[in-house]
């Protein structure tokens, strides 16, 4: 599919040929769903289990006399009742790691570009900025008529003006190509790729 080029103020570059077995498919709900929720799980931490009974490391001698002593009969230190006890039904481990096939994700990513390509896809040349401020990237933002929250994706690495000119911009967020991953490309508004970025995400796929 052709996609018109435009600079970073907004004024016409050119078009460019964007590979329809990456911009182009239609997109599966079912698919992106796998990927995003995969995603997720794999950011979360390991949940810490609590030491129960056979955890707690305190001696297993009876301690007090069977009859007479005026209390329960108790065998074991380790029992919850007590302080410093095992936790009775305690919390278990458990590891958020679900697995997903390296062709499932790499579905998801296409579909979640084409998704942007339908809609809210912006490719620029490249984010050199004159002005490398804050102040001048919202300016330029709001000229090129990109609101809400924007993902601009860069090639190799991200601009370094741009990128400390966009940090303190609400909702903008810059990564480079190695970094492009469904859940923030959907999150996002806009999608804002440059040239070079185009060339590594099909790079990416056709390696």
């Amino acid at each position: 599919m052709k996609v018109k080029v435009q600079k970073i103020d907004g004024k016409a570059s050119g078009d460019i040929e964007l590979n329809d077995d990456v911009f182009g498919l239609e997109p599966r709900a079912d698919i992106l769903h796998r990927v995003v929720t995969w995603q997720l799980e794999n950011r979360r931490g390991t949940a810490r289990p609590t030491r129960e009974r056979s955890d707690v490391a305190r001696t297993g001698k009876k301690w007090g006399r069977q009859k007479g002593g005026g209390t329960a009969r108790h065998g074991d230190r380790a029992a919850p009742i007590f302080i410093g006890g095992g936790k009775a039904h305690g919390a278990r481990k458990r590891d958020f790691n679900p697995s997903l096939n390296k062709k499932v994700r790499a579905l998801g990513l296409k579909m979640a570009l084409s998704t942007k390509a339908k809609d809210g896809l912006v490719i620029v040349d490249s984010l050199e900025l004159k002005d490398a401020k804050t102040k001048a990237l919202v300016a330029t933002f709001g000229k090129n008529g990109w609101s809400g929250k924007v993902l601009v994706i860069d090639g190799e690495s991200v601009n370094d003006g741009f990128s400390k000119a966009a940090r303190n911009i609400p909702g903008v967020n810059v990564l480079p190509a190695m970094g492009a991953n469904v859940y923030d490309i959907l999150k996002h508004d806009t999608l804002v790729l440059t040239k070079d970025a185009v060339e590594k995400l099909e790079a990416r796929f056709n390696g």
